[in-house]
């Protein structure tokens, strides 16, 4: 009787910690997204209602001086009144946000097909015949990959001025295109395929192409969308080189843009940061399994 009155005591213990996690990890994701819910819900609000409720927070955004909150800001999720009026003004009325965020489609996308494009020829040579010389190689990949952006801007700024690139996508497109971010994650993945695959296909006839397309994408191809998704989100949200690398403002992407909006109507602000939200959100859930095997799993062969 004893005994079972201790197993039951037991399996209580082990009931209330796994209730409490849970309470933990919900309470965790609420205050993490709270800002994301908040930045949605204050983008229905009113130029009224959101004056009323932040106005003391950028009383002095339009001169340029140092803001103190004057009074206690009131932080609501619900909107008084739902409009639609701030994103008729971001879609519609006012081109200059729509360019901004095409101007943040033409420089992520074309830098993530071609990143990873590049780091999957890159990695499978890494992986497929690794040497002394490519292991110095490989090593010099990973000193780049550790040292800040801010340390090679310098660099990339006089090489794009030399060869005429300034002001243009070019110069924040192309040495993107060869970061060592990707090579080197999907180098450790394609590293753990068995080279018993690999023999397999040479029995049957299969050239360096078909191993590559037939058996290393198709092995890593969680971990190819997990980097990509990195990769896009990273970049997505650069404001560093193109402050740096391009002069007019036209070119600039709205991950720029959303630190000058403030100076103006705050609703706007939240409206466009909506917007702005919308094609990382998306791509997460359309490809959360993938970053889930790819961090988890790091592009191991299922048993």
């Amino acid at each position: 009787m004893k005994r079972r009155t201790g197993v039951l005591s037991i399996k209580n213990r082990k009931k209330f910690l796994d209730i409490a996690t849970l309470i933990f990890i919900i309470l965790v994701a609420v205050v993490f997204l709270l800002p994301t819910i908040l930045t949605f819900a204050n983008s229905f609000m009113t130029s009224n209602e959101i004056s009323a409720n932040y106005g003391t927070m950028f009383s002095n955004m339009t001169e340029n001086k140092k803001t103190f909150i004057s009074s206690n800001v009131n932080l609501k999720f619900i909107p008084d009144k739902v409009t639609f009026d701030q994103y008729k003004a971001v879609l519609i009325q006012n081109s200059d946000y729509l360019l901004k965020f095409w101007n943040s489609v033409l420089l992520t996308v074309p830098i993530t097909v071609f990143q990873m494009l590049v780091a999957i020829l890159t990695s499978y040579g890494f992986s497929r015949y690794p040497n002394k010389f490519k292991g110095i190689i490989f090593f010099a990949y990973i000193i780049l990959m550790i040292m800040p952006y801010q340390v090679t801007l310098v660099p990339n700024f006089l090489v794009a001025e030399k060869f005429d690139l300034l002001n243009t996508r070019s110069a924040i497109i192309l040495p993107a295109v060869f970061s060592p971010f990707s090579i080197f994650l999907l180098t450790k993945v394609m590293r753990r395929i068995p080279i018993s695959y690999v023999e397999a296909a040479k029995l049957d006839g299969a050239g360096e192409l078909k191993i590559l397309t037939k058996i290393y994408i198709p092995l890593c191809k969680g971990a190819i969308v997990s980097i990509a998704m990195l990769v896009f989100i990273d970049y997505w949200n650069m404001v560093e080189q193109p402050l740096v690398l391009m002069k007019e403002n036209t070119l600039h992407p709205l991950s720029v843009f959303l630190s000058q909006i403030n100076t103006g109507d705050i609703g706007l602000a939240f409206a466009v940061g909506s917007v702005y939200m919308i094609p990382t959100v998306l791509m997460f859930l359309y490809g959360e399994d993938y970053l889930v095997e790819g961090i988890t799993y790091s592009g191991g062969i299922k048993g």
